[in-house]
Protein backbone atom coordinates (compact mmCIF):
# COMPACT_ATOMS: atom_id res chain seq x y z
CA UNK A 1 0.00 0.00 0.00
CA UNK A 2 1.60 3.33 -0.80
CA UNK A 3 0.96 6.96 0.55
CA UNK A 4 2.12 10.16 -0.33
CA UNK A 5 5.20 11.92 1.33
CA UNK A 6 2.54 14.08 2.97
CA UNK A 7 0.60 11.12 4.13
CA UNK A 8 3.51 9.44 5.32
CA UNK A 9 4.34 12.49 7.76
CA UNK A 10 0.79 12.68 8.84
CA UNK A 11 -0.02 11.68 12.25
CA UNK A 12 -2.20 9.12 12.87
CA UNK A 13 -5.71 11.35 12.22
CA UNK A 14 -8.22 8.89 14.58
CA UNK A 15 -8.57 8.54 17.93
CA UNK A 16 -6.77 6.29 19.88
CA UNK A 17 -9.46 3.11 21.80
CA UNK A 18 -10.86 4.76 24.51
CA UNK A 19 -9.55 1.46 26.69
CA UNK A 20 -5.58 1.94 25.98
CA UNK A 21 -3.64 2.99 29.08
CA UNK A 22 -1.44 5.86 29.27
CA UNK A 23 2.24 5.88 28.05
CA UNK A 24 5.11 6.61 30.25
CA UNK A 25 7.78 8.31 29.41
CA UNK A 26 10.83 8.78 31.69
CA UNK A 27 13.35 11.51 30.41
CA UNK A 28 15.40 11.18 33.55
CA UNK A 29 15.89 6.89 33.83
CA UNK A 30 18.83 7.01 35.80
CA UNK A 31 18.23 10.06 37.68
CA UNK A 32 20.72 12.81 39.78
CA UNK A 33 18.26 12.72 42.46
CA UNK A 34 19.15 10.23 44.65
CA UNK A 35 15.90 10.34 46.34
CA UNK A 36 14.09 8.62 43.33
CA UNK A 37 16.13 5.64 44.04
CA UNK A 38 14.19 3.45 46.43
CA UNK A 39 16.20 1.07 48.69
CA UNK A 40 15.88 -2.60 48.76
CA UNK A 41 18.76 -3.87 51.04
CA UNK A 42 22.08 -2.20 51.98
CA UNK A 43 23.56 -0.50 49.01
CA UNK A 44 21.25 -1.67 46.76
CA UNK A 45 18.54 0.30 45.09
CA UNK A 46 15.67 0.27 42.22
CA UNK A 47 14.46 2.84 39.91
CA UNK A 48 10.71 2.03 38.88
CA UNK A 49 9.88 2.63 35.03
CA UNK A 50 6.87 0.65 35.06
CA UNK A 51 4.58 -0.70 37.52
CA UNK A 52 2.30 -2.35 35.36
CA UNK A 53 -0.54 -3.72 38.21
CA UNK A 54 -3.18 -4.70 35.51
CA UNK A 55 -0.63 -7.21 33.75
CA UNK A 56 1.51 -8.11 36.92
CA UNK A 57 5.11 -6.95 35.51
CA UNK A 58 7.69 -4.41 36.66
CA UNK A 59 10.26 -2.69 35.12
CA UNK A 60 12.86 -1.15 36.90
CA UNK A 61 16.61 -0.69 37.25
CA UNK A 62 18.52 -2.64 39.60
CA UNK A 63 21.54 -0.45 40.85
CA UNK A 64 24.34 -2.10 43.36
CA UNK A 65 27.32 -0.50 44.95
CA UNK A 66 28.65 -3.38 46.47
CA UNK A 67 30.30 -6.17 45.29
CA UNK A 68 28.81 -9.61 46.77
CA UNK A 69 25.73 -12.20 46.73
CA UNK A 70 22.96 -9.90 46.31
CA UNK A 71 20.01 -12.82 46.53
CA UNK A 72 18.92 -16.30 45.58
CA UNK A 73 16.08 -16.42 43.60
CA UNK A 74 13.12 -18.07 41.00
CA UNK A 75 10.74 -16.75 38.65
CA UNK A 76 7.88 -18.39 37.53
CA UNK A 77 7.86 -16.34 34.46
CA UNK A 78 10.76 -14.91 32.07
CA UNK A 79 12.94 -12.07 32.96
CA UNK A 80 14.61 -10.11 30.82
CA UNK A 81 17.73 -7.71 31.61
CA UNK A 82 20.33 -5.50 29.80
CA UNK A 83 23.01 -4.14 31.29
CA UNK A 84 24.16 -0.12 31.87
CA UNK A 85 26.82 -0.25 33.82
CA UNK A 86 29.39 -2.86 35.40
CA UNK A 87 29.33 -6.62 35.25
CA UNK A 88 27.24 -9.66 37.15
CA UNK A 89 26.72 -13.36 37.01
CA UNK A 90 24.74 -16.15 38.62
CA UNK A 91 26.67 -18.91 40.84
CA UNK A 92 24.31 -21.50 38.20
CA UNK A 93 25.77 -20.34 35.28
CA UNK A 94 29.30 -20.17 33.30
CA UNK A 95 28.25 -16.87 31.82
CA UNK A 96 28.94 -12.93 33.05
CA UNK A 97 26.37 -10.46 31.96
CA UNK A 98 28.66 -7.41 31.19
CA UNK A 99 28.12 -3.77 30.59
CA UNK A 100 25.66 -3.61 26.65
CA UNK A 101 24.85 -7.21 27.38
CA UNK A 102 21.26 -8.62 27.51
CA UNK A 103 20.04 -11.35 29.20
CA UNK A 104 17.10 -13.79 29.53
CA UNK A 105 15.87 -16.01 32.45
CA UNK A 106 13.74 -18.59 31.17
CA UNK A 107 10.65 -19.30 33.70
CA UNK A 108 11.04 -21.59 36.63
CA UNK A 109 15.17 -20.92 36.76
CA UNK A 110 16.70 -20.50 40.24
CA UNK A 111 19.82 -18.46 40.43
CA UNK A 112 22.09 -16.62 42.70
CA UNK A 113 23.27 -12.97 41.49
CA UNK A 114 26.69 -12.12 42.42
CA UNK A 115 28.33 -8.80 42.03
CA UNK A 116 32.31 -9.21 41.35
CA UNK A 117 35.07 -8.12 43.73
CA UNK A 118 36.22 -5.35 41.31
CA UNK A 119 32.80 -3.86 40.31
CA UNK A 120 31.81 -0.55 42.13
CA UNK A 121 28.36 0.14 41.18
CA UNK A 122 26.61 -1.76 38.50
CA UNK A 123 23.22 -1.18 37.10
CA UNK A 124 21.57 -3.41 34.80
CA UNK A 125 17.21 -2.45 33.11
CA UNK A 126 15.06 -5.53 34.43
CA UNK A 127 11.47 -6.22 33.46
CA UNK A 128 10.62 -9.14 36.13
CA UNK A 129 6.88 -10.68 34.81
CA UNK A 130 5.14 -12.05 37.75
CA UNK A 131 6.87 -13.06 40.97
CA UNK A 132 10.43 -13.35 42.15
CA UNK A 133 10.65 -16.16 45.00
CA UNK A 134 13.19 -15.99 47.48
CA UNK A 135 15.04 -19.21 48.59
CA UNK A 136 17.49 -20.96 50.21
CA UNK A 137 19.81 -22.87 48.57
CA UNK A 138 17.68 -25.94 48.71
CA UNK A 139 14.27 -24.22 47.66
CA UNK A 140 13.15 -23.30 50.97
CA UNK A 141 10.64 -20.39 50.37
CA UNK A 142 12.28 -17.01 52.28
CA UNK A 143 10.33 -14.50 50.70
CA UNK A 144 8.72 -12.84 47.35
CA UNK A 145 8.48 -10.03 45.69
CA UNK A 146 5.74 -8.43 43.05
CA UNK A 147 4.67 -5.30 41.68
CA UNK A 148 2.35 -4.83 44.59
CA UNK A 149 5.09 -5.44 46.93
CA UNK A 150 7.09 -2.89 44.79
CA UNK A 151 4.61 -0.61 44.45
CA UNK A 152 4.07 -0.57 48.61
CA UNK A 153 7.93 0.04 49.04
CA UNK A 154 8.01 2.76 46.39
CA UNK A 155 5.31 4.31 48.46
CA UNK A 156 6.46 4.25 51.81
CA UNK A 157 10.12 5.47 50.78
CA UNK A 158 9.04 8.10 48.38
CA UNK A 159 6.61 9.82 51.38
CA UNK A 160 9.97 8.69 53.44
CA UNK A 161 11.85 11.83 51.29
CA UNK A 162 9.82 14.04 51.02
CA UNK A 163 8.68 13.09 47.17
CA UNK A 164 4.96 12.34 48.70
CA UNK A 165 3.48 8.54 48.63
CA UNK A 166 1.40 9.64 45.05
CA UNK A 167 4.70 10.07 43.14
CA UNK A 168 5.05 6.45 42.29
CA UNK A 169 1.61 6.84 40.56
CA UNK A 170 3.17 8.43 37.76
CA UNK A 171 4.89 4.90 36.82
CA UNK A 172 1.66 2.50 37.56
CA UNK A 173 -0.73 1.15 34.62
Amino acid sequence: MSQTEDQARMPYQLPMPAEAGRDIVVPDAVPQDDRVWVPQAENVFFRPLCLNASQGYWVNILKVQRSGVLSRHRHPNPVHGFVLKGRWRYLEHDWVATEGGYVYEPPGETHTLVVPEDVDEMMTLFQVNGVMYYVDPWGKHLGFEDVFTKIEMCRKHYTDVGLGADYVDQFIR
